[in-house]
């Protein structure tokens, strides 16, 4: 029974795994990209860590399956925040055929830069470089 269980997961891990690579291909622009590949690939690799301890056997190696997958699904999100934060700074276009861009408007990212001018001026970081005439419409 143990035997049926883990071929299950490894091969449910697996497809999952193979849908986060045809995501990664498939997907028009940088954040739906990050999308396909950040779920997908986090539920693939639960499933195939799932089935390694069930296949395993030993308490040990349940709990070493337990710890990578839970590093997994903390780190995951937020290396994807960090490419989309990344990608929105650089002002990374959008598909053409995405219909609500919810990021903010170019006179509010424009009066953030300033902010942040105003603050490098005080001491604090440097902003980020921002170009006014180069955003997607």
């Amino acid at each position: 029974m143990i035997e049926i269980l883990t071929a299950v997961m490894w091969v449910a891990g697996a497809a999952f795994a193979l849908l986060a690579a045809v995501g990664l291909l498939r997907m028009p622009d940088v954040f739906t990209r990050m999308q396909a590949s950040t779920k997908a690939s986090t539920l693939g690799l639960g499933c195939l860590l799932l089935g390694a301890a069930l296949q395993l056997g030993d308490f040990a190696s349940f709990i070493r399956a337990i710890s990578i997958g839970a590093f997994i699904l903390l780190t995951t999100p937020v290396a994807a925040h960090v490419i989309a934060r990344a990608a929105y700074l650089a002002d990374i276009p959008l598909w053409e055929g995405t219909v609500l861009d919810e990021r903010r408007s170019e006179s509010d990212r424009i009066a953030q830069h300033d902010e942040l001018q105003k603050g490098r001026a005080d001491g604090g970081m440097e902003p980020p470089p921002i170009e006014h005439g180069n955003t997607p419409k």
